[in-house]
């Protein structure tokens, strides 16, 4: 699931990520994010840090309470590296972050050295 309020955000994201192995889905903001977390948990979840409906934290903490077989890894999109926000975002229980904008390359070797993606996935 990809949470940004940009579209080409998004977009890029979608692209880069769909294929046979993975169904990708949109969110353009942290609520309408957790109703679907709600309706079926995703595996993995490309946060915006900056969404203006929902603090970061707070969007995680939810999304992690929510009762679900699947427990989704959250890795926080930022646009600058702020210490700060990355930490806040890991103890509500992030399991990383990405710098965006983020080509391809990026985004699967970030996602490799968090082990959120297997080698057939991305290649």
């Amino acid at each position: 699931m990809i949470v940004d309020d940009s579209s080409v955000i998004r977009k890029v994201a979608k692209r880069i990520l769909s294929g046979p192995e993975l169904l990708v889905i949109e969110a353009s903001s942290a609520t309408e994010a957790l109703y679907m977390c709600e309706a079926d948990m995703p595996h993995i979840i490309i946060l915006d840090a900056t969404l203006p409906d929902l603090p970061t934290e707070d969007f995680i903490r939810r999304a992690m309470a929510i009762e679900s077989e699947t427990k989704a890894q959250i890795v926080v999109c930022v646009t600058q590296f702020d210490i700060g926000t990355i930490m806040r975002a890991k103890r509500a229980g992030a399991k990383g972050y990405i710098l965006k904008p983020f080509n391809r390359q990026q985004l699967l070797e970030r996602f490799r050295s968090m082990d959120l993606l297997q080698d057939s996935i991305a290649a």
